[in-house]
This record gives C-alpha cells, sequence and structure tokens, in this order.
C-alpha cells in the first residue's frame, strides 16, 4: 500500500495522473528484476491498482524453433507445463519478489523520476499550447545574459532579450506580465516564449483595461509600436453612440494610464480607423497636420504633403511618427512640405512642357496648355478620343488632329529607333515581333540578357515584373503574357494554356461589358502604332 500513497502523492504534487506514476514504478521495477535474472529475458512487472501488491512475471513465446532461448520456449516444453498453450501463445510464469539493492533501487528511482518528469513535461505542453496569445503573470526565476526565465506556477517561460521593453531590467522576485506568443514541444522539455514588445501584448492590455473592447463594441484594428518609447493604435466602434478614442482614453485617462505604466511610460496615439485609405493615413501622422494626399495604389505609396513648420512634427524624432504611421497603415509614406511640392510641381511642368515641345514640334503656349489639362506623355496626346483635344480652349479640329498625327509619327519613329537599337544588341525577330511585347520593353530586356523568345518564355511572371517596373504588368497580366510565349515555343499545349488561364474552381466567374476585363485579346491586343512605354 505504500507504492500506493507514494504514487498519489506524487501525482498530486507534479498535477499528473496517477497511472502515470504507477506505469514509471512498473518500468523501474522491471528494469531491476531483468538486471537480476539477466537482460536477455521478457520480464514484465505490473502493480495492483487496488491492493499495491508487485506481480513479477516471466514471458516467453510458444514457437515450433527457438532462435532465442531468454523469450522463445518449444511447443513441447511449454505444454508439459499446461497443456492448452499453442504456437503463437506465451508462457507465463510468475518470479519471487526481488530485494532491492543499492544500485537497483537507484536505477529504479532514476527511472521513476524520469518517467514522470516527462509525463510532467508533456502536462505542461498539452496546458500552454492552447494558451498562445494570453497575457500570463510570474514571478522572475532567473535573469541572466539579458534573457529573464519566468516561474508561473505550473511551467517555466522564457523572456528573451529582445522581447524586453528597452531599459527594463528584472530582478529575482520581481513581478513580471508579459504575451505568450509561442509555445514549443523540445527535447530539453516545453519552451514556452514571452513578449513584452510585440503589438498583441498592448492589444491585450487594453481589452483588459476597456470593457468596450472586451465585449466586441470597440475593436483594436491595428498597434504600431517602437517599444518603450511610443506607439500608435487605430480603433473603430461598432455603436455609433460609443466614442472608440474617448472610450479607451477613459475618464480622466485612467484606462490608458493603466496601459501606459505597464509598459514603462510608452506614450501611446490612440486613433479612429477609417475605410478610407487617405483619411486613415492622415489620422496616423497626427499630431501633423496634413494639406495634401496623393495616393498610389499600384506602389502601395503615399505622398504627404504637410505645412512647412509641420514637417518635423510629422516626421518626429528620428523619423518615428512617420515610421508608426506607416507600420499602422501598412502604407509607405512620403512626406514633402508645401514648398518642396510646389517645386517639384514646377519642375514636372517644366518638363513635361519641353517633351512636347520637342516631340510634337509647337511653341510653349500649346505646350503649357496640354499640360494644363493633365496630359503627362506623348501617348496621352496620340491615343486620346480627339473630343478631348478639341474641347481644350483655343483648339479646334485641325489642331487636334495635326496634335494627335505628330504625336503618333513620333512615337513611331521612337519604336523604330528602339527596334534598331534591340537589333543592334542581339535580340532576336521572334521577340521582337511577339505579340505583347512593344519596342519601349526591349532595352529594359536586353539589359537582363532576354533576347529571344525562348528567353522570355523562361521568366518567371515576378521576374518579368522587376525587369520592366511594377508599374507596366499585374501578376496575372505578366503570367499570361509569359503562358502565351511557352505556348508559341510549343513548351505546352494548347490545352495545358487553356487549363493555366482558367479561373480556380471556386471562383465564380463574372461577366463584365468593362473594357478593362482581362483576357488574352486584350493583354495582346496592339497596333503598328503602339506607344513606346
Amino acid at each position: 500500500m505504500e507504492l500506493l500513497h507514494v504514487a498519489d502523492a506524487v501525482a498530486r504534487e507534479k498535477l499528473i495522473d496517477r497511472d502515470e506514476v504507477l506505469e514509471a514504478m512498473e518500468q523501474a521495477i522491471q528494469k531491476a528484476g531483468r538486471s537480476k535474472y539477466g537482460l536477455e529475458h521478457d520480464i514484465r512487472a505490473h502493480i495492483n491498482r487496488r491492493t499495491g501488491a508487485i506481480e513479477l512475471r516471466r514471458y516467453r513465446e510458444v514457437v515450433d524453433t527457438v532462435e532465442d532461448e531468454g523469450t522463445q520456449i518449444l511447443l513441447a516444453d511449454a505444454q508439459r507445463r499446461d497443456k492448452a498453450l499453442s504456437v503463437g501463445d506465451f508462457l507465463i510464469e510468475d518470479l519471487p519478489p526481488i530485494d532491492f539493492g543499492r544500485i537497483a533501487a537507484q536505477t529504479a528511482k532514476q527511472v521513476i523520476v524520469q518517467r514522470v518528469r516527462d509525463a510532467e513535461r508533456l502536462r505542461q505542453y498539452e496546458e500552454y499550447k492552447d494558451r498562445i496569445g494570453e497575457i500570463v503573470n510570474g514571478l522572475v526565476k532567473r535573469a541572466e545574459y539579458g534573457n529573464v526565465t519566468v516561474d508561473l506556477g505550473r511551467a517555466e517561460a522564457v523572456i528573451r532579450r529582445d522581447e524586453l521593453i528597452p531599459r527594463e531590467h528584472y530582478k529575482i522576485g520581481d513581478r513580471v506580465r508579459a504575451y505568450i506568443y509561442d509555445v514549443r514541444q523540445e527535447p530539453r522539455g516545453p519552451q514556452i516564449f514571452l513578449s513584452r514588445t510585440r503589438p498583441e501584448f498592448m492589444s491585450k492590455l487594453f481589452a483588459m483595461e476597456v470593457p468596450e473592447i472586451y465585449d466586441g463594441i470597440i475593436e483594436i484594428r491595428a498597434v504600431a509600436r517602437d517599444p518603450g518609447s511610443r506607439a500608435k493604435i487605430a480603433v473603430i466602434s461598432h455603436d455609433s453612440s460609443i466614442d472608440p478614442v474617448g472610450a479607451c482614453v477613459g475618464m480622466r485617462g485612467s484606462r490608458v494610464q493603466a496601459v501606459v505604466g505597464e509598459l514603462q511610460g510608452e506614450k501611446i496615439d490612440i486613433i479612429p480607423w477609417s475605410q478610407d485609405t487617405a483619411t486613415f493615413v492622415v489620422n496616423a501622422l497626427a499630431p501633423a497636420e496634413v494639406t495634401k494626399v496623393v495616393l498610389d495604389d499600384e506602389q502601395n505609396r503615399i505622398e504627404v504633403v504637410v505645412p512647412d513648420e509641420q514637417l518635423s512634427l510629422a516626421i518626429g524624432r528620428r523619423g518615428q511618427n512617420v515610421r508608426l504611421a506607416s507600420m499602422l497603415t501598412g502604407w509607405e509614406i512620403d512626406i514633402l512640405t508645401e514648398a518642396e511640392e510646389s517645386e517639384r510641381r514646377q519642375e514636372e511642368t517644366r518638363q513635361r512642357s519641353e517633351l512636347f515641345m520637342a516631340a510634337l514640334d509647337v511653341d510653349d503656349v500649346i505646350a503649357h496648355l496640354l499640360v494644363a489639362e493633365g496630359f503627362a506623355t506623348i501617348e496621352d496626346v496620340a491615343f486620346i478620343e480627339s473630343e478631348e483635344l478639341e474641347s481644350i480652349e483655343g483648339f479646334d479640329e485641325d489642331i487636334a488632329a495635326e496634335l494627335q498625327n505628330r504625336a503618333r509619327v513620333y512615337l513611331e519613329e521612337q519604336a523604330a529607333k528602339a527596334i534598331e537599337a534591340a537589333r543592334a544588341s542581339g535580340v532576336q525577330d521572334d521577340l521582337i515581333e511577339f505579340e505583347g511585347v512593344e519596342p519601349g520593353m526591349l532595352a529594359a530586356l536586353v539589359k537582363e540578357d532576354v533576347k529571344s523568345l525562348e528567353d522570355f518564355a523562361g521568366l518567371a511572371a515576378d521576374e518579368l515584373i522587376e525587369i520592366l517596373g511594377a508599374g507596366m504588368f499585374s501578376e496575372d497580366e505578366a503570367n499570361l503574357l509569359i503562358m502565351k510565349a511557352r505556348l508559341d515555343k510549343g513548351w505546352i499545349t494548347q490545352a495545358d494554356f487553356d487549363a493555366a488561364m482558367a479561373p480556380p474552381a471556386d471562383e465564380e466567374v463574372v461577366e463584365e461589358e468593362d473594357d478593362d476585363v482581362l483576357t488574352p485579346e486584350s493583354v495582346f491586343k496592339t497596333s503598328t502604332n503602339q506607344p513606346a512605354l
């Protein structure tokens, strides 16, 4: 019965199942029995779960031909002891209880300790693997080399140096609160990793301090942190009667101050989230004022113009404000002053005017008129509806027609020069004449040593986009062009091409009448007057 009492005590102390402790004891007794009677024997131990009696038995398999005398016995010999046995059965013999010597007892203890430790580690892993994303409290157990070991009561966790807030130091016995971001099962046991610098830690702290966030009335959409220094958090309310910013700040700032205190004085800007990107970016740059915003969806960049005296405020100390705003919104933000933006606009106007004057052989008055109406390239003039040109004040039908004719002639000359230069660089005709490759692309392709249709067909879509620039093609368009090249080279069949270009089975195909719908015909549709890009 003492064994059962010990098993119960260990199970309670280590918070593991009683049977696991008893199985560890059985394994230890079994190992001691093999040490006494011979390692070659199949000896098994069993502890009666009700009485605690130890049963030690030797198992031998009944066979026709003995290959291992320690674990096998001939059928004739086995039936002399038990006539009911047949080949494949086991002859089970009771062994007398063993008297544990000092060495055997030590070995048994090691086995039991190891098995109990393994069971405890498994229990810890099973308990904490589903708690990723929670905040836990613990006491500092060790602090060495910048890493902090935290005693969580039923397990130990680690806060690495880079997951601690800068200038934050802990001593043994200090209480610490942190966020579980990973739990791994490793040979040395479960490893629980904590963090105090991750944005999720701040989100969870606000959820603990602001009941409206916990209840789902207010939602945290984005968090950006410079740990220990400054942070920005974007919130939105699903109840129009509740102000999300005011709820997070609390009466006299009580709620936000509780979070700031936990984060070692980290300054927190709480801003309203907006579905409109421009509005969201303007909010994110607070407290700086913004006078103008220009979005570039293709490059995922946004240009922000601020008054001259607001520039340092918008950028922040060491670029902190704009960096956090960029992290919060997911956009790359370029900040210009009004003076810089005006100077750049004047320079763009001058360059475009000079381009129109040189290419279209017009005076500066007409060139400035075209720029003022929003024309940026020769292609804009060549391929726009003639009525658009005729609507410009001072232009009539003859002037519009002449401007478009000169623009198209210029583009044809530029295309011819590009083709001539490409041929001189060794570009083969199959690439030059391939439908979809325009003359203006050839120079960029030559730089990357793409000089034949075979070279072109061997590209990946992202490689082609990188060569030609992100604004030239979308990934779908680039992939379509490359697949067409592979079809022309005979690398794939028409069926392969159709299958590759077909939408996924779970994607609903919507028929549209819009001219911009992506089709093979629309992507490859060109003419001899196609502009150089």
